[in-house]
């Protein structure tokens, strides 16, 4: 099996569009190089239009931050995957914890969201991951296997081979504080268990799973050289194009070895 490392920017609420096109040039200039990682990076929906035209003909893919599960209708101020699409976006995150925390987000609704964004031709980066809490009761394995069954509830393994999952330990987001390697890899390591049972072997094997939680530059070769962790999904890192950049070199070290 060919080794694939997927490395994703969520850029949460920052960058105007001016800003977005910026940075946006600064990654697609720095990672013109990188031939075996992926890149995707995505910046707040006002800018996808925006940032599509600079990374459009390059290695960088497009992604937004949420989808609606609706196509169309009265639900003032959301976003429907047929909107993302049209602005060039291959890729949407789904189920981040801060939309747990902050906007009421349910394993339920993740499902739709996945549902949605699959039928548009959008590619789900679906996130899973416990809380300080959870962990501290050690429930890590009970909390994402009830995440990874009521997310995925319903898809087809053939609909699998276009998802990325992300972990990302919630006590880990933004706190500076990181799962070690080997916490992250426990971790993946029961979500590939997870897919293979629910899905077969060929689509375990296959599919990419993220690590997220303040990966830095200098903590990504150690997470990324795990066996079970294809790639990351980076928060505040991803905000600097040096900082974002030196993790996509540790993925591309790592398959180029």
């Amino acid at each position: 099996m060919n080794r694939k490392i997927v490395i994703a920017g969520n850029w949460k609420l920052h960058k105007t569009n001016q800003e977005a096109l910026q940075l946006a040039n600064q990654i697609k200039i720095k990672n013109t190089h990188i031939k075996k990682a992926g890149i995707i990076i995505c910046p707040p929906f006002t800018a996808l239009s925006e940032v599509h035209s600079v990374v459009k003909d390059c290695n960088v893919a497009l992604g937004a931050q949420n989808v609606y599960w609706e196509k169309q209708g009265a639900f003032t101020g959301e976003i429907s995957a047929g909107m993302i699409k049209s602005t060039g976006a291959v890729y949407a995150i789904i189920g981040h914890s801060e939309r747990h925390q902050y906007f009421g987000e349910t394993d339920e609704t993740v499902n739709k969201r996945i549902n949605a964004a699959l039928e548009a031709g959008l590619k789900p980066i679906v996130c899973v991951g416990e809380t300080l809490e959870e962990r501290e009761k050690n429930i890590t394995a009970q909390v994402v296997t009830r995440q990874i069954k009521g997310a995925f509830a319903g898809m087809s393994a053939d609909a699998m081979k276009n998802i990325i999952i992300a972990y990302e330990p919630v006590w880990a987001i933004g706190t500076g504080k990181t799962a070690t390697p080997d916490q992250a890899q426990e971790v993946h390591a029961l979500i590939r268990q997870l897919i293979s049972k629910e899905f077969g072997n060929a689509v375990a094997d296959n599919i990419v799973i993220q690590y997220g939680g303040s990966v830095k530059p200098d903590n990504a070769e150690s997470l990324l050289g795990q066996k079970d962790i294809d790639g990351a999904l980076v928060g505040g890192a991803c905000l600097d194009a040096d900082s974002f950049t030196a993790i996509i070199a540790a993925a591309e070290k790592l398959l180029q070895a």
